[in-house]
């Protein structure tokens, strides 16, 4: 236990109607019968030692994998590590390198087809080789670490750009992080992240960008059974690019990306005769620059959409993109791709939300209300808490977009709710003579994610019959959510039990909760 979630666990044994002298009684009856025997501190010191090996490792490998990504690009070149590895103690592990790379391609069936590691896949793989190697396990990864790092040199000025191009790709991560389920400033932080550099480190280029995904072709499905919707780009080109749609039959080559997986550059787009101009007023004489279209991946290696620039509007006769460029754009396809999955991933949780106190509200009349929570990260390791969704007793929901921030200490008598979330334990009170139980949705290093604030009005405790069907409901979700968070952990296919998940998309994830609930049907059945 940490000393919140201890706390908590006393809170909720003593109660609220507790006095003092009963609670000094207590403590004195714990301090006095609480003992560790020998076994127990040993066991307990060997977990803190392997922890904090773990992170030590973790953090090695970071550090190692940053220093060879020289140009941002948020991923490895298999190749290119697997030569370096060849040399490892004299060539004397291109037994065990190769033996490590049928095994990777057995965890990542994607490299086989894309050669690149992304920084797990790379951790996995010095991983693997070093279980290949007789001897001290831990002692070969060191030495496969101190090897590969003596390997790669970067100058001042190669450190800096590098430094530089990291903490804009760190600003899309943190704009997904805060706005919780908003793409909007994940989109202004993509735009951000390229006129930065192209400003310090591509001659201060002129370019129009934009993002487009694929989605589903319902309203000409014979044209074909998917389309490009520009669902972003750059504040001048708004006027013609948003919201269009690219079909398969049109001018362009941004399918021939998605259907290749490859970025396709176009040095000249005058020359090219197969460029898609979405602005038809502008004049012929005027459609010269160069085109880069890049693939936007997600974790399983497959294409979603693209990112989209052109040197349309810069005079310069040779405004062509540079491969360093080009390699930090990956980056930036790269980053927006874990930010967009990032939101999707909240989506996911808020539609189970959704579902679940749908399932709940005819179960549990003695419930007045029910108001979701999510945690925002915070400035100096501070949070706030998102009120997303407001359930009523009618089972009218409200559903926020613009979702209200709860400060701690501009929110007193709302108190309760940080204290679950710093114990991620269940947490009852009562405010203003209206009893409330905060209940965590856990993420899976069992810390807070969400809260559901369910008020019981002035009744301590529910029903036997909905105090079952409420922790019944709690457990689905929080299972839901725990599915979902696995599945954007891994980087290998994801399994599915219903045929309706493997069609489902974003909004369908409710479809989540209902599975646990059949699932548990059937093992009482």
């Amino acid at each position: 236990l940490t000393l919140p979630q201890f706390v908590q666990l006393m809170d909720n044994f003593v109660g609220e109607d507790i006095s003092l002298p009963t609670v000094k009684r207590l403590a004195a009856f714990i301090k006095g019968e609480y003992k560790q025997t020998k076994e127990e501190k040993k066991k307990e010191l060997e977990k803190v030692q392997h922890m904090s090996h773990v992170a030590q490792r973790k953090q090695l490998l970071e550090a190692l994998f940053e220093k060879w990504d020289r140009n941002a690009r948020g991923s490895l070149d298999l190749k290119e590590v697997a030569a370096v590895l060849s040399r490892f103690k004299g060539g004397m592990g291109k037994v065990a390198l190769m033996k490590a790379r049928e095994q990777l391609y057995s965890r990542y069936p994607q490299l086989s087809r894309e050669g690149k590691l992304s920084p797990k896949a790379f951790q996995t793989f010095l991983e693997l080789i070093a279980s290949e190697f007789t001897g001290n396990e831990d002692e070969t990864m060191d030495n496969l670490v101190r090897f590969l790092t003596t390997r790669v040199e970067k100058s001042h000025p190669e450190s800096l750009q590098s430094s530089a191009r990291r903490k804009w790709l760190q600003d899309i991560q943190q704009a997904a992080e805060t706005s919780r389920t908003s793409m909007e400033p994940v989109y202004k932080a993509v735009f951000k992240a390229l006129s930065q550099d192209l400003e310090a480190h591509g001659d201060n280029k002129r370019i129009s960008a934009y993002i487009a995904l694929l989605e589903e072709n319902q309203l000409s499905p014979e044209l074909g059974q998917v389309v490009l919707r520009y669902v972003a780009c750059t504040a001048d080109d708004a006027p013609y690019v948003l919201n269009q749609v690219l079909h398969r039959d049109m001018k362009g080559v941004s399918f021939a990306v998605i259907d290749q997986g490859q970025p396709i550059y176009v040095p000249r787009v005058q020359l090219h005769g197969n460029v898609h101009f979405w602005n038809s007023d502008r004049p012929v004489e005027e459609r010269k620059g160069s085109l880069l279209v890049l693939p936007l991946h997600d974790a399983h290696g497959r294409v979603f959409g693209i990112l989209g620039l052109d040197t349309l509007q810069d005079q310069c006769e040779k405004s062509i993109f540079l491969t360093h460029e080009i390699t930090f754009f990956e980056g930036v396809c790269h980053a927006f791709s874990k930010a967009y999955h990032h939101i999707c991933m909240w989506e996911n949780i808020l539609q189970v939300a959704v579902t679940a106190l749908d399932w709940l509200y005819p179960r549990t009349p003695s419930i007045h209300t029910v108001t979701t929570y999510l945690v925002a990260p915070g400035k100096d390791k501070n949070y706030a808490l998102c009120k997303m969704i407001t359930t009523d007793n009618t089972g009218q929901k409200e559903i926020h977009s613009s979702p209200v921030a709860l400060l701690r200490e501009e929110n007193l008598l709302r108190d309760y709710l940080f204290k679950c979330t710093d114990s991620s334990e269940v947490t009852l009170t009562s405010v203003h003579g209206e009893y409330h139980i905060a209940v965590p949705l856990q993420d899976l290093s069992r810390q807070t994610l969400g809260i559901f604030d369910i008020s019981i009005g002035q009744h301590k405790k529910l029903p036997p019959e909905e105090q079952k069907d409420l922790q019944k409901m709690l457990k689905m979700a929080q299972a839901a959510c725990s599915e979902i968070l696995q599945r954007c952990l891994e980087e290998t296919e994801p399994t599915h039990v219903l045929e309706a998940e493997r069609v489902a998309n974003v909004r369908h994830a409710g479809i989540l909760f209902h599975r646990f609930m059949l699932q548990e049907l059937r093992e009482c059945v």
